[in-house]
C-alpha cells in the first residue's frame, strides 16, 4: 500500500517510487481549510489522475471533502457527499504491473520538451543568420 498525505498525491513521481510493490494507493487529507470551494473537487481529480497513471485503486479519506474510491481507470466508483460524517464501503483489488507512466515517469515528457526547445532555438538561430 502506498500511503500519501494531502497534496503529496499531486506529485506522480513520488508515488511511482513505491511501485510495483504497492498494489493500492491511499490518500489521507485534511481539506477543511478549503471550505466550500472548488478545491476539494480539484484534489479528487488529482487522485483520479494518479489512479489512472499507476493503474491502481486510489482510496481517499478526507475529513470534510471528497472521500472516494477511484478505480484504476480513473473513474469514481464510490463517494461520500461533501461535509458528511459517514463510512464509505467499496470492494477493491490490488493490482500489479506497471503502466507506461509508472515505468518511465516524466522522462518522455521532459525529453520532448527539451527537444522542442532545442528545435526552437536552432530555428531561431538559423532564421537570424538568413537575414
Amino acid at each position: 500500500v502506498a500511503v500519501n498525505i494531502c497534496y503529496e498525491d499531486a506529485f506522480g513521481e513520488e508515488i511511482i517510487r513505491v511501485l510495483p510493490e504497492a498494489t493500492l494507493l491511499v490518500n489521507l487529507s485534511n481539506v477543511a481549510w478549503f471550505g466550500d470551494s472548488l478545491a476539494p473537487a480539484q484534489h479528487l481529480q488529482i487522485a483520479q489522475l494518479r489512479a489512472l497513471e499507476t493503474g491502481r485503486y486510489m482510496l481517499r479519506a478526507t475529513n470534510t471533502g471528497k472521500t472516494a474510491v477511484v478505480d484504476p481507470h480513473g473513474e469514481i466508483v464510490a463517494q461520500l457527499p461533501t461535509f458528511t460524517a459517514d463510512a464509505l464501503q467499496a470492494e477493491v483489488r490490488g493490482y500489479l504491473g506497471l503502466t507506461p507512466f509508472a515505468r518511465w515517469g516524466n522522462v518522455p515528457a521532459v525529453t520532448i520538451a527539451v527537444l522542442a526547445l532545442g528545435l526552437a532555438l536552432w530555428r531561431g538561430r538559423t532564421a537570424s543568420f538568413a537575414r
